[in-house]
């Protein structure tokens, strides 16, 4: 599967977003929303398998300009530490 989540990652790379991904799936963030829909479309058609699903959840602030980034820095100011742990 990892094979086809990174084409999916490289067609990303034909648009104007930034992105990141996780273990669970990939933030990706756009000035317009035709270019992240766009991005999505490309991203899920690149995917060669008998079934692909794609989920869009969309967080569109029209009043603030806040990056996915700055949302987890709020919460680590908020913790007083990094908000991830890993154990080994």
């Amino acid at each position: 599967m990892s094979g086809e989540i990174a084409k999916a990652i490289d067609a990303l790379d034909e648009f104007d977003v930034d992105y990141e991904t996780t273990p669970m799936g990939t933030i990706i963030e756009a000035a317009a929303a035709s270019e992240l829909f766009a991005a999505a479309q490309a991203a899920h058609e690149a995917v060669d398998e008998d079934r692909v699903i794609t989920t869009l959840t969309i967080d569109d602030k029209r009043t603030v300009q806040q990056r996915a980034s700055e949302k987890v820095s709020a919460v680590e100011r908020q913790l007083g530490r990094d908000a991830e742990r890993r154990r080994e």
